[in-house]
């Protein structure tokens, strides 16, 4: 797990947000943490993106990487996120990155598969996994036939 962090620039809330997730980490000594400024991260991000598994990131930090993000996989459209409420107390939320792109509804020009692939996401969170690997499968089957 990489926190996404901008503690040296951003001195009135980022501290805060270091502490909490030290704070946090410490309660799961079997998961691997590191730290990054966003920077540095967005970089690394770039150059090796297939380091990182999970990143938690401030809303404004984490609009930035899932952009980059979509854009190794060869479109912010194909992207897809979930904001996950691990505990069950508030409903988890799923959507592709950028949402439902209604400027573009009825052109014919829309990409389904981030829908398609948070979808998934949402299958595997209700433990629905062998349905969330049959959309992922088709989604890599299509994907492999090219245009």
């Amino acid at each position: 797990m990489t926190s996404a962090t901008k503690s040296n620039g951003i001195v009135h809330s980022m501290p805060f947000w270091d502490q909490v997730f030290k704070e946090v980490k410490e309660d799961y000594p079997n998961i691997q943490t590191a730290s990054y400024y966003i920077d540095a991260l967005a970089a690394f991000f770039v150059a090796r993106p297939q380091i990182f598994d999970v990143i938690v990131a401030s809303n404004l930090f984490g609009d930035i990487l899932t952009d980059i993000g979509g854009a190794i996989m060869g479109s912010i459209g194909i992207a897809p996120a979930a904001n996950i409420n691990i505990n069950g107390k508030y409903p988890s939320m799923f959507e592709p990155v950028h949402g439902s792109a209604p400027d573009i509804f009825g052109k014919g020009i829309a990409n389904p598969i981030g829908q398609i692939w948070t979808a998934k996401m949402m299958l595997d969170h209700f433990g629905e996994f062998e349905l969330g690997q049959k959309l992922l499968d088709v989604v890599e089957e299509v994907t492999s036939e090219g245009v």
